[in-house]
């Protein structure tokens, strides 16, 4: 079963918005240190969706390469279009991937029925030696695989053990431990929803696809370990320390525009970027469509740092002997902020 921490790994881009391969193996030589039970490439977080198919092939190949069994590596090939994901699994299969991460088919729309019998299906059969990991988040997709649907998978095709759960509904959640029973790992997709998930009996979450991993991966793992230990006063202490990185997964702020306020939506990765560059590891910009923070939004990023690093120096040390950085020096430091934020 699929238990701990699993960092939705961020790819990094140079100045000239190519991947920064250098960085990238930084990165994941990061996340591997600090004992992360495994590595997902690009998913959202890792900016899949602006990726060509070439750089989504060698991101794998180069987490596979260096997990390398010091955890498990994770593919994310799933798009709209069953033929892409085919071609992407095989890709990832070849390249040593243990898992496939399956998100629910975007912006075409098929029903639960349809994403079981012609995408999911079709995955699981043609790679039976991989574990597939369907991917429920109905807010970007539009689209939802429902858990009675879930779980005839599960019944059918032994490698569909584990679902990454972003729906938000935690009697959702539970729906899905009925269908699917005990045997079955559901996984939080929403590091603020994680220790909700992990501590409500219905649910048994046994651990995190995070995002927030990316800065703080020995801390989210240990918050893992020790709610599956069930020592719940360790792991809120843990979560109350990370609250702040939790909570900005999105980032919403105002900006003023000649003709009155709107709201400024930054998600993810854009929030977790710019607070990795702030604290001086290798991240980059994002790639458009996605560009910068307004300057409000850039100062909730610098807020929340400063919040955590304060309440918990322990949480953001691993990133300054890793990096040779100083983080209270950098969280100080207004020129850190240059070029984040549209001006």
């Amino acid at each position: 079963m699929f238990k701990g921490c699993y960092t939705a790994l961020i790819t990094p881009f140079d100045a000239d918005g190519r991947v920064d391969e250098a960085g990238l193996e930084k990165l994941i030589a990061f996340q591997v240190e600090q004992g992360v039970s495994g590595v997902l490439a690009v998913g959202t977080t890792g900016e899949s969706p602006t990726l060509t198919w070439e750089e989504h092939n060698t991101v794998t190949e180069r987490i596979c390469e260096q997990v390398n069994g010091r955890g498990l590596s994770i593919a994310g090939t799933g798009s709209n279009s069953t033929d892409e994901t085919l071609k992407a699994t095989e890709h990832a299969a070849h390249a040593g991937a243990e898992a496939a991460l399956l998100v629910d088919p975007y912006y075409n729309g098929p029903s639960s029925l349809e994403i079981r019998k012609e995408y999911v299906e079709p995955v699981a059969k043609a790679f039976p030696n991989i574990q597939m990991i369907p991917y429920v988040i109905p807010g970007r997709s539009g689209t939802q695989l429902l858990p009675e649907d879930l779980g005839i998978l599960h019944q059918e095709y032994p490698n569909v053990q584990t679902v990454k759960e972003a729906t938000g509904s935690l009697d959702n959640m539970a729906r899905t431990r009925t269908c699917c029973g005990e045997g079955f790992a559901i996984l939080s997709g929403d590091d603020d929803k994680t220790f909700d998930m992990m501590t409500d009996d219905r649910i048994r979450s046994s651990g995190v696809i995070s995002v927030m991993s990316n800065v703080a991966p020995g801390a989210i793992q240990k918050m893992a370990t020790v709610l599956l230990e069930e020592d719940r006063d360790e792991a809120q202490q843990l979560c109350d320390a990370m609250g702040p990185l939790f909570g900005m997964v999105g980032v919403a702020s105002e900006e003023e525009t000649p003709f009155g306020s709107t709201v400024v939506k930054a998600r993810n990765p854009l929030p977790v970027k710019s607070m990795m560059n702030i604290l001086g590891m290798p991240a980059g910009p994002c790639r458009r469509p996605l560009g910068k923070m307004n300057r409000a939004g850039l100062e909730v990023v610098l807020d929340n740092a400063r919040a955590v690093h304060e309440k918990d120096p322990s949480i953001f040390a691993p990133i300054e002997s890793f990096f040779g950085v100083d983080i209270s020096a950098r969280l100080a430091d207004p020129s850190v902020l240059e070029g984040l934020a549209y001006s």
